[in-house]
């Protein structure tokens, strides 16, 4: 399992809360110029419905990769700066590490004016190595091999509103896995026996979503449901023939001012012949935090989660915390649904808002497994 470092941002951020509270009777004069920069990008802007843009370096260690630098940026607004719009988003995070590894990450989502158009996607590039423990959920705890290659990721929905916060449109997803070596391999180990001399893959498709939450960086009430289908056809930009099915759905509740009660039930279900980085993973900073993402990979994943969130403490303006629940399986056509395989993970975190006008956090969790535990630094909710 990856074992990260948390980021140094997070700690100028938890120290930046400390020093916002203690002296906010200070006059600006007598601020620091970090403490000015601070003040200007966290603080509450005088017209809360101007856009926010912030950058910050990230820095993280893993045997994989020794130590990795990086930068991140996030800029979120409401189109047409109109605030009965929905609040978009454009994240993004570049890296180099000291094993010569790179990589650039892409996510969006955008509503046009009146929320009309839905634009939801992500994008990935990297040159980095992945650890590959087998398929199935019996694949032992040891790294089987870690994978060098290079990663292309393509996705991205377009959606249009039918009837109010009803969206549907179609989805595109193209991924390509490339010059593959498998390196630092078990004695035993067997190559996966669909992709592993690489792979290019095209999914066209159907999408169908249900979402009437206003900030999806903090959602505090409503719903989400995404049903997605998608087909990849050899000939069409594609090695491998077979079909995903994705189906996502969350519900948030407030239970009180600050209180948020949020749940979801995820499951991705392949049929064909589907390359071994094609497949279902289970794992992640998202659902079943705590397992490497890629822990258990299979033809199907399910899993729920729960998050009691506190936003932000009563006695802080900028504090909050959450803890959380989550359990999942990876299962295939040896492999049925079982009830007593599923996996359990849980854990808590700290929260620091850091647009107040846009009720933005960043949130630093630690995840505990039977296996081990995670650490996870972002900007925004996991789900």
């Amino acid at each position: 399992m990856r074992q990260v470092l948390p980021r140094i941002f997070a700690a100028l951020l938890f120290l930046w809360s400390f020093v916002l509270e203690g002296s906010a009777q200070k006059s600006p004069e007598s601020r620091g110029m970090l403490r000015s920069y601070f003040d200007n990008v966290l603080g509450a802007s005088a017209d809360s419905s101007a856009a926010k843009w912030i950058n910050y370096p990230t820095l993280a260690y893993s045997p994989e990769t020794s130590w990795e630098i990086g930068v991140s940026s996030l800029y979120v607004y409401s189109a047409k700066r109109d605030l009965h719009n929905r609040l978009s988003e454009i994240k993004s995070f570049a890296f180099v590490t000291l094993e010569n590894q790179y990589g650039f990450w892409l996510d969006h989502a955008l509503y046009t004016d009146q929320n009309k158009w839905f634009l939801y996607g992500r994008a990935r590039y990297q040159s980095f190595p992945l650890f590959y423990y087998g398929i199935g959920r019996d694949s032992p705890a040891e790294v089987q091999s870690v994978i060098d290659g290079d990663y292309l990721l393509i996705r991205e929905r377009v959606l249009r509103e039918t009837l109010p916060s009803l969206y549907v449109g179609l989805e595109f997803d193209y991924q390509q896995l490339s010059r593959i070596q498998f390196v630092s391999a078990a004695p035993d180990f067997i190559p996966p026996s669909l992709g592993s001399e690489g792979s290019r893959n095209l999914g066209v498709g159907l999408g169908v979503l249900y979402d009437n939450i206003h900030n999806a960086l903090n959602p505090r009430e409503g719903l989400y449901s995404e049903w997605a289908f998608l087909r990849y056809t050899t000939g069409f930009a594609s090695d491998f023939d077979f079909t995903t099915f994705i189906v996502d759905n969350r519900i948030y509740r407030s239970l009180s001012e600050n209180t948020v009660l949020a749940t979801q039930v995820y499951g991705q279900f392949t049929t064909g012949e589907a390359p071994f980085n094609m497949l279902s993973l289970m794992g992640g900073e998202s659902l079943m935090r705590g397992y490497y993402l890629g822990r258990y990979r299979d033809r199907n994943v399910l899993g729920a989660q729960i998050e009691y969130r506190i936003l932000p403490f009563s006695f802080s303006e900028r504090l909050g915390a959450s803890v959380f629940m989550a359990t999942g399986q990876v299962f295939g056509d040896d492999r049925s649904l079982s009830w007593q395989h599923f996996l359990p993970t849980g854990g808590a975190g700290l929260r620091f808002l850091i647009f107040p006008d846009k009720d933005i956090y960043t949130r630093l969790d630690f995840a505990f497994t039977q296996e081990g535990n995670g650490v996870y630094f972002f900007i925004g909710e996991a789900f």
